[in-house]
């Protein structure tokens, strides 16, 4: 079942159209990864979900009914531009924005005494926002995202001014949330970190949605039909076996075991291949090069403003 669904979402400021009829459906207990280019109109998108501000046109729906106003309470919402109070005390900030999603002064100083310990920043208690370092105020604004425990968590860029220690950090933790039940969507440049995160991805561009789908069968589907051979035996008798029917794009030989990349051509598939190289050479390992979504991004997107007419930013 699927937690959130929009439908048909249309927004428009002034001339500029922001969304055009983007629907999506968000599985109950995914990492949903909403993707594309800066100007895309994934913020745009965020902020409807989110009630700041209303579509000109669609639904959305929220555990399979209309959302209401107070399903906000329901969600959790890190944005990428950050929102604490730089003069106030991250306790005090903390406590405040935390009864501000509607927990009580007992069960957020309750919820918050657990997750200053599990960061170890019990010494912040006292101190300014202003006297944090960029990742130390992320960590404050992670943990307020989540403190009231939300159906439905929207992170947007959260690795953003993080370490790569603190980076794993909040990796962990998303997947500890996600293993929990929470629903999370996650929108981010880093496509290492939605293949490593996500189940299923959306990705936006010029207003539309232009690719959706489990994450694993997009990247099957932009598959180049290419397949790395790891073998023992001459290397010439594999190029002999390739010419003409495939294209070999590259091959290596370390000690004893070589590796090559051959490319199916029409009329052909994986099994003639093995076919043809099985007599000449001794296959130690057969498996297709499957892109990665940074390349799926590129490639997607390319193609769209190629094929529409439209500036490639």
């Amino acid at each position: 079942m699927h937690l959130l669904e929009t439908k048909g979402i249309v927004k428009r400021y002034c001339n500029h159209l922001a969304l055009d009829d983007v629907s999506l459906s968000v599985p109950r207990g995914s990492i949903y990864g909403l993707l594309g280019p800066n100007g895309a109109g994934k913020t745009t998108l965020i902020r409807i979900i989110n009630q700041i501000t209303g579509p000109d046109k669609g639904e959305i729906l929220f555990d399979g009914r209309h959302m209401q106003p107070n399903d906000i309470y329901r969600i959790g919402y890190l944005p990428e531009e950050r929102g604490l109070y730089k003069k106030m005390k991250v306790g005090e900030q903390a406590l405040f924005l935390a009864q501000l999603k509607g927990l009580s002064r007992a069960d957020a100083l309750k919820r918050l005494k657990y997750w200053f310990e599990k960061f170890e920043i019990q010494a912040w208690w006292d101190k300014k926002i202003e006297e944090l370092s960029k990742g130390m105020a992320q960590k404050v604004q992670f943990m307020v995202t989540v403190i009231h425990e939300p159906e439905l968590l929207i992170f947007d860029e959260p690795f953003s001014g993080f370490d790569p220690i603190n980076v794993q950090l909040v990796k962990d933790e998303i997947l500890e949330l996600k293993r929990k039940g929470t629903t999370i969507i996650f929108s981010t440049h880093n496509m290492a970190s939605v293949e490593e995160l996500c189940d299923h991805i959306t990705l936006i561009n010029k207003s539309r949605n232009i690719l959706s789908g489990q994450i694993d069968e997009v990247r099957q589907n932009y598959g180049s039909n290419v397949f790395e051979v790891a073998f023992r035996g001459n290397p010439d008798s594999l190029r002999q076996k390739v010419e003409g029917r495939f294209e070999l794009l590259k091959i290596d030989t370390e000690n004893s075991l070589s590796k090559a990349q051959v490319r199916l051509k029409l009329q052909s598939d994986a099994n003639n291949l093995l076919q043809e190289l099985i007599p000449a050479v001794e296959i130690v390992a057969f498996n297709p090069i499957v892109p990665s979504m940074h390349d799926i991004f590129i490639q997607v997107v390319q193609e769209y403003n190629q094929k529409h007419g439209l500036a490639i930013s």
